[in-house]
């Protein structure tokens, strides 16, 4: 097992300071850097360990607090394991936070991260990876988007929605992305349903974007997540497959 060095960190940004975790291997190298968005649930134990996971490839990961805006994580009181079916009022809580997240906070925040983790000796010098978990994923195509220079490799999910009637729809933005893009869908998932699989491979391609999408057939929306009642662990163990081996390929020279 390779030894890790975690803790925890503020970053300023144009509209405060967001708390985050941050892990790497224990040692005196610079590290190909991975940016984790988070999903609705926010940043909490499981999603360290998901970062941990990352960087014990040989990876520094930063994972921030995306509804820094409302308070230090954890921002929403949850139990141990979640179960939104038995406690509705987590979404009700997190849906405004969620809803927050515009095009020009994300350009804001993530700007925010990539410059904090330009200047950072843990982080070797290239692109970085970016990875994004349901709500997450959405983000993770507007960022790569926003940011084609700095991002070499987007991995998403269960995400969504990536494909909607609004202007700012991820899907309508992918054409600016140039790094290699991996996204695994939920067969299970009224976020993206195969019309929305669908809509959004057909803009990656029309976009000339290097990417391959797979839906995990069976897995529900939140899969990956080992602290709610979706979670599936050989669709799990598949993320991470996928996840390091683009990694791997794309942030190593």
């Amino acid at each position: 097992m390779t030894a890790l060095q975690g803790h925890s960190l503020d970053i300023p940004t144009p509209d405060g300071v967001a708390d985050a975790y941050l892990v790497h291997p224990d040692d005196d190298s610079a590290h190909p850097g991975v940016l984790v968005i988070q999903d609705g649930f926010g940043l909490r134990p499981s999603l360290r360990t998901l970062a941990d996971r990352i960087a014990s490839h040989g990876f520094t990961v930063l994972l921030p607090n995306a509804f820094y805006r409302h308070g230090p994580a954890p921002v929403v009181d949850l139990p141990d394991f979640i179960d939104p079916g038995e406690r509705p009022e987590i979404f009700q809580q997190v849906f405004p936070m969620i809803r927050d997240l515009t095009p020009d906070r994300v350009r804001a925040d993530v700007g925010a991260y990539l410059d904090w983790m330009a200047a950072s000796p843990k982080v070797a010098p290239g692109k970085v990876g970016l990875t994004g978990y349901c709500m997450g994923a959405r983000l993770a195509v507007m960022a790569a988007a926003m940011f084609p220079e700095s991002i070499g490799a987007v991995a998403g999910f269960h995400g969504g929605p990536l494909v909607t009637d609004a202007p700012d729809s991820p899907h309508l933005m992918v054409e600016n992305i140039t790094g290699e893009l991996y996204f695994a869908h939920a067969g299970e998932d009224h976020h993206m349903t195969p019309e929305h699989i669908a809509q959004f491979d057909k803009a990656l391609e029309a976009a000339g974007v290097r990417h391959r999408t797979e839906v995990y057939d069976g897995a529900q929306h939140g899969f990956t997540q080992a602290d709610t009642a979706a979670y599936d662990a050989q669709s799990d163990d598949r993320h991470y497959v996928e996840l390091l081996g683009l990694f791997d390929r794309t942030l190593r020279s």
